[in-house]
């Protein structure tokens, strides 16, 4: 029983220790800060409230009594002197301000008496300064320099310029010309006009952080010459200092990583070089292989470089500066994670695109017909497909709907150049199949562009209920697919003028019985104006 209540009252007297910290650490947080500010230069931060004075009543009454000891001596002695309630700074002998516990961080290992004597060391510079400010000898004197500063400024400003121009030039040109002789198997690995445009950047970025620097410096020094600027002069040259040895540490720090990132990134492109020309032998025909060929040899390279530079990455990585943060990290998942949703489409149409490659369903300069869109294949890309009609049209199909459609290639009939035209007609069962047949063979005939090897042929592909639908299958051996909507037109012309010279209407495609007069036109009537016969052919009468 007796260790119950021990524990309690242990717990008891832990919880109260607990609340008085927090209400302290609380009450220590609404505690407000006033810079105590002489000539322009901050000697202490005064907090309160304390003893019913706020920080701000404490940074009055306290430039009230400097500006006293000021008015009745022109470099009264600053000093200190330890009190039960903290530390004194004493002006002329007078009390100027006293420095308390709560005018300092004692976690920090802060005390009265430190922080007293440099704040006394801080208004004892406080005060020389307002002097120098109010002589006009010292504020001429200061003006004149700072002139004199400035010409040096920019007198060095314009050499740095000149100097920079005829550097750049200089170094420019040699190193293109280095760059020539760094050759792997007869390849450059580097090209004169990216080594000549990345040694300009390199040497108008050195040259911008000369000038910011010189800048910096000129300023720093132009401000420490009046007192009332001083303060803010030595801050800059304080950033200053620390900007350059960060940059510095962190350039030094770097330098071993980025020399190794470099020669990965130099491996990889030496390697891809090289590859570029086992994949140029290929593409020109002097080296054959049954994997690859003249058309898929592009996407096989650029599959190729890209797991080359992927893996280079990937082992150049670590050695990035920064790669180790957390900031680094966050951000490659951030990016990793915004591709991954918004990429989801182009994989698919990459992918798409890459199997319309490598199954060689079509090519470029073919004539297809994809869906209801017939044209000729101008450019099979990664992620779409353009063909252009006859009409003169463009159209772009994304490889996706590529690979849904059904593809007919009117271009592989035959070996070599050429396509395949047809057309269909329907006509009555009152018509001889084998008169049929033979008016379309000689409209195939008549039509210029159709080839006589291999002939053209018909074939019946459908006995409907009222009419039988022939197909006229021919070829025509130009070069250009797009000419293919002529063909047509000129075989479609040629079908109407041998039907008519025969007496065989055509009634397509909705033929259902024969009408009271056959539907004909008479050769007399083939050329009825504004329509004119071809020169040396006379118009019947």
């Amino acid at each position: 029983m007796k260790t119950l209540h021990a524990r309690l009252l242990l717990g008891l007297a832990l919880a109260g220790a607990a609340a008085a910290g927090s209400e302290a650490a609380a009450q220590q947080t609404t505690r407000e800060g006033a810079p105590l500010i002489v000539a322009n230069r901050t000697i202490i931060v005064l907090r309160g409230p304390i003893a019913g004075y706020s920080a701000r009543e404490r940074v009055a009454g306290t430039t009230e009594r400097i500006e006293q000891a000021l008015a009745g001596e022109k470099f009264p002695a600053v000093s200190t002197e330890d009190t039960p309630e903290g530390t004194r700074v004493q002006l002329g002998g007078k009390h100027a301000f006293l420095v308390t516990r709560i005018d300092i961080d004692e976690q920090a290992g802060e005390t009265t008496q430190l922080i007293a004597r440099e704040a006394a060391k801080r208004l004892e510079r406080s005060i020389q300064e307002r002097r120098e400010q109010e002589t006009p000898r010292f504020l001429a004197a200061a003006a004149g320099f700072a002139a004199l500063a400035t010409l040096v400024y920019a007198a060095v400003l314009r050499l740095i310029i000149l100097v920079n121009r005829w550097i750049a030039r200089r170094l420019s040109q040699a190193a293109a010309a280095h760059s020539q002789k760094i050759q792997v198997s007869g390849v450059r690995l580097l090209h004169p006009g990216q080594v000549l445009l990345l040694t300009k950047r390199l040497i108008i970025f050195a040259t911008w952080m000369v000038g910011v620097i010189l800048t910096v410096a000129w300023l720093t020094l132009v401000l420490e010459q009046f007192p009332y600027t001083r303060p803010w002069g030595e801050q800059l040259e304080g950033n200053l200092l620390g900007v350059v040895r960060d940059i510095a540490l962190a350039i030094a720090g770097a330098v071993p990583g980025l020399l190794f990132v470099v020669l990965i990134f130099l491996i990889a492109r030496s390697v891809t070089r090289v590859a570029a020309l086992f994949f140029d032998r290929v593409e020109k025909g002097r080296l054959e292989l049954g994997w690859i060929d003249a058309e898929t040899v592009r996407p096989t390279r650029r599959i190729f470089s890209f797991v080359i530079w992927l893996f280079a990455l990937a082992m150049a990585y670590p050695y990035l500066p920064g790669a180790q943060t957390e900031a680094f990290k966050g951000l490659s998942v951030l990016v990793g994670l915004m591709v991954s949703i918004g990429a989801s489409g182009v994989v698919g149409q990459a992918a798409n695109g890459l199997i319309l490659k490598y199954t060689n369903a079509l090519r470029r300069g073919e004539y297809v017909r994809i869906g209801d869109n017939e044209g000729t294949v101008v450019e099979l890309g990664l992620f779409s497909t353009r063909i252009r009609t006859g009409m003169g049209e463009e159209i772009t199909l994304p490889n996706s709907s590529v690979m849904a459609a059904s593809v007919k290639n009117y271009s592989r009939a035959v070996p070599g150049t050429g396509y395949v035209v047809d057309t269909v007609v329907t006509i009555g069962y009152s018509a001889p199949w084998r008169q049929v047949q033979a008016m379309l063979e000689e409209a195939a005939g008549r039509t210029p562009d159709i080839a006589k090897t291999p002939p053209p042929m018909v074939r019946q592909t459908a006995l409907s209920d009222y009419y039988v639908e022939y197909r006229l299958i021919a070829y025509t051996p130009v070069e250009k697919p797009a000419q293919r909507v002529d063909v047509l037109n000129q075989l479609h012309g040629n079908i109407q003028d041998v039907f008519n010279e025969h007496g065989v209407q055509i009634m397509s495609p909705h033929y259902m019985a024969d009408p009271a007069a056959p539907q004909l036109v008479a050769k007399k009537d083939w050329y009825a104006a504004p329509a004119r016969p071809p020169e040396g052919q006379k118009r019947e009468s």
